[in-house]
């Protein structure tokens, strides 16, 4: 499988799908500017995300003992016993009793999907797959889906730019406000303006003088949810958000396209990726690149229940740009232009291709483009 080209041509969200959908088994090479990151695949699932020039308060070492779970001189006497028996660092801090395996894993996981979500920031870079053997990470993490992780990201991508219009600097502090509610059946969280359990153990964590680099490190969540959770208390007045200068910072914008666009975006990054990848593999098929019976389009379930989401947020988007403009568009990119899409997150060539018709019962319908 030939693999190789500019994150400008081909996305990290494309890279990750495709190589998932195709059950490839090899390491994914990501370099942008002095960053470095291997990802490894084992059956398309990843295995493994190391970054080659990763900091040193970025090791897990360093995470630990920012975290509070272990101390800096239990950190320094592991690395003593890991030097002499060559053993792994979270098997030595368990058996010394610094913290059980279960927290371990935690932070290993953690430290692996932080590394993979940053790289849906990057606009440059080139990359490169190279099918060969791959080992385990030395944590021993649990594999995960590429589509889960494609999916984590580009909701991150969305929702970034509406959480730090309240959480913009790391140097912030926090005070709680009034008490959290009591936790109901459908207290999941997971969304904004939600209150759940991850908002819940972030509420816990606020102490005088504590900011948002230290709520990161001691929460866990990495820094996405943490911020997430944040906004979401601070959305809701459970929480104060101060800035080094003492005020309070300015509430986002409310008006509806604010709030229509993020979901809107990711529904549209979602389409074109599964679309796309589809005439990927296509082609690549056609050329001999795949193995007798292996799956084209991936799960059939999964996608038409993306295909469902993106049909109700597309059309709610249109319901917009209507009230707005006073009339449909002509095609989807007219959504670009109306600031309800950005325009990387449609920039397959043959975007133009794609159009809809609403009937009268008010259904959308995408058309597929013109080969």
């Amino acid at each position: 499988m030939a693999l190789k080209g500019t994150l400008k041509d081909f996305g990290i969200g494309d890279i990750l799908q495709l190589i998932g959908q195709q059950q490839k088994t090899g390491t994914l090479h990501l370099r942008n500017k002095d960053q470095e990151v291997r990802v490894g695949f084992q059956d398309g699932h990843i295995i493994k995300a190391e970054s080659l020039t990763r900091k040193r308060k970025e090791l897990i070492g360093a995470m630990l003992v920012r975290a509070e779970i272990i101390t800096e001189t239990q950190l320094e006497a592991a690395l003593e016993v890991q030097k002499r028996t060559l053993k792994r660092l979270g098997d030595v801090l368990v058996a010394s009793h610094a913290l059980t395996a279960e927290r371990f894993q935690h932070m290993a996981q953690l430290q692996v999907t932080e590394t993979l979500y940053r790289l849906f920031t990057w606009k440059a870079g080139t990359y490169e797959f190279v099918q060969e053997p791959v080992e385990p990470g030395p944590d021993g993490i649990t594999p995960l889906r590429a589509e889960t992780v494609l999916m984590e990201g580009f909701r991150m991508v969305d929702e970034w730019p509406v959480i730090r219009k309240r959480i913009h600097r790391d140097d912030m502090t926090f005070e709680r406000v009034k008490a959290l509610p009591p936790p109901r059946g459908s207290d999941e969280g997971g969304e904004l303006g939600v209150i759940g359990p991850s908002e819940r153990h972030v509420y816990e964590e606020i102490a005088v003088g504590r900011d948002l680099r230290r709520m990161v490190d001691l929460c866990g969540l990495g820094e996405f949810e943490t911020c997430k959770a944040l906004y979401n208390l601070v959305k809701g007045d459970y929480v104060r958000a101060i800035d080094p200068e003492g005020r309070a910072p300015v509430p986002e914008d409310t008006r509806l396209v604010a709030r229509v666009a993020g979901p809107v975006g990711r529904v549209a990054v979602t389409m074109a990726v599964i679309a796309g990848l589809a005439f990927i593999a296509t082609r690549w098929v056609g050329a001999g690149g795949q193995e007798p019976g292996a799956s084209r389009l991936g799960d059939p379930a999964a996608q038409r229940q993306i295909a469902h989401a993106q049909r109700v947020r597309i059309e709610a988007a249109l319901e917009v740009f209507q009230l707005e403009k006073g009339t449909l568009p002509e095609r989807l990119d007219a959504l670009v232009d109306a600031g309800l899409l950005l325009p990387e997150e449609l920039r397959y060539p043959w975007r133009e291709e794609y159009y809809y018709r609403r009937t009268a019962a008010r259904q959308f319908i995408l058309l597929p483009p013109v080969r």
